[in-house]
């Protein structure tokens, strides 16, 4: 059995305590935490990962990594691989607040154009009462009073909260997405309620890129579409065979996936730089030192001449 050390507990609290990372963020504490950059040593880093999952299997939680969809960033976070009554006594969310958040992520995640998002409009007017069963939406007196009270400004309030905890994101266009919370926790549920992969990465897609050809249900995460048609000569789309059209990126996209580049650049060279400077640092130090022994020896030397030559006087 693996004993974690301090460096362990740290990365674990960072993680629970702020919410799921981006990679950059998490890299930085680790950085901090060990003195080492993950990017070089990723060994390591993967070592670090392993002995903190052991640990964490004996109560259930994990530290997993995926990607944001919106935006393509690495991110991790520590997830609870139970869902049974007793793990949802721990949410700070009330009954109808989880059901209107359910309702949300079924109207994004069902969206059959793969937008990954639907408008502010659209999730204030989620019904309440479709999130209990058809026997009991079919009498209104069956229909609890917290759901029917549920009003305009309580969700106004609850989708400024799920953003907030990264449950839901707000996208640049200013309508509701899902927080990479929701990307972390909710992968069991993508698969149980169908929701289409990405041919790629069989991650659920619920941001994605569609295939055009009519009948053809393959879809694909924007990064992982850049990724593969930089692989291979032969675009075409692997469900029915036919190009697959180069959609284009927007400006924001590009300065975007440009700055992501810049970063992933200054993290790597990071590393390297601060141990020449350490490397020179100490180099200096050496001289300094040797300097001063040559000078005390020098000036030692100096003084017993002086002591020679006045007892040879005297």
């Amino acid at each position: 059995m693996v004993t974690l050390s301090w460096k362990h507990h740290t990365l674990i609290q960072a993680l629970i305590s702020r919410g799921p990372l981006k990679e950059k963020e998490f890299h930085t504490i680790f950085t901090g935490v060990t003195g080492r950059n993950p990017v070089t040593v990723k060994k390591t880093f993967d070592k670090y990962l392993l002995e903190i999952n052991k640990e964490l299997s004996y109560v259930h939680f994990e530290l997993k990594a995926c990607r944001d969809q919106y935006d393509g960033q690495v991110c991790y976070g520590v997830v609870n691989n139970v869902s049974d009554d007793q793990s949802k006594l721990g949410t700070k969310y009330s009954v109808p607040q989880i059901a209107f958040f359910k309702g949300v992520i079924e109207a994004i995640a069902q969206d059959e154009a793969a937008q990954g998002c639907i408008s502010s409009f659209d999730a204030l007017n989620i019904r309440l009462e479709n999130q209990i069963s058809s026997e009991a939406s079919s009498s209104q007196q069956q229909v609890p009073p917290a759901f029917r009270n549920f009003s305009m400004s309580q969700k106004e309030k609850t989708l400024d909260e799920l953003v907030r905890d990264k449950w839901l994101c707000r996208t640049r266009e200013g309508n509701i997405g899902l927080g990479i919370r929701s990307l972390l926790d909710l992968r069991s549920w993508f698969r149980n309620n169908d929701v289409p992969s990405c041919e790629v990465c069989n991650e659920a897609g619920v941001k994605a890129d569609l295939c055009p050809t009519e009948g053809c249900t393959v879809r694909i995460h924007k990064y992982c579409l850049k990724k593969l048609l930089s692989q291979r000569d032969d675009k075409r789309c692997s469900g029915c065979g036919k190009p697959w059209p180069l959609s284009k990126i927007t400006k924001a996209e590009a300065a975007d996936e440009a700055m992501n580049e810049e970063e992933e650049s200054e993290t790597q060279a990071a590393a390297p730089k601060s141990k020449r400077k350490r490397q020179l640092r100490s180099h200096e130090d050496s001289t300094e030192n040797g300097s001063s022994q040559a000078s005390l020896a020098s000036t030692s030397g100096a003084k017993a001449r002086r002591v020679t030559r006045s007892g040879h006087s005297m």
